[in-house]
């Protein structure tokens, strides 16, 4: 059995300094599996995503957001479960301070068919 808990991870954010995090990166590896992996998210400032090569699900754990996809927004709040095709442009934006989320990325490069 394999077991990932926010508060320990959340714990150990912000993660080392890259170029596209100077600050630190705001995601950390949680668990993984073939080509599943589940990372724990919390922006600070900005969501600096680009496009994923996996599909992926986030799942808010906590605070509130509105997420920007493939050109239509919604708002969202934890408990909220968000799906974004592989290679879709997306984001959080105006996402409040205790704002975060687990990401669940899966399957083949490019995405599962659609």
């Amino acid at each position: 059995m394999h077991k990932a808990a926010a508060g320990e991870l959340l714990g150990r954010l912000p993660g080392p300094p890259s170029p596209v995090w100077p600050e630190g990166a705001r995601f950390i590896r949680a668990l993984a599996h073939g080509s599943m992996s589940v990372e724990f998210y919390s922006p600070v400032g900005q969501d600096k995503q680009e496009p994923h090569r996996q599909d992926e699900l986030y799942v808010v754990h906590s605070g509130r957001s509105e997420f920007y996809c493939g050109g239509e927004r919604c708002t969202c709040a934890a408990g909220d479960v968000l799906f974004v095709p592989a290679g879709t442009e997306h984001r959080f934006e105006n996402f409040s301070p205790d704002f975060t989320t687990w990401v669940i990325f899966w399957g083949p490069q490019g995405g599962e068919a659609r």
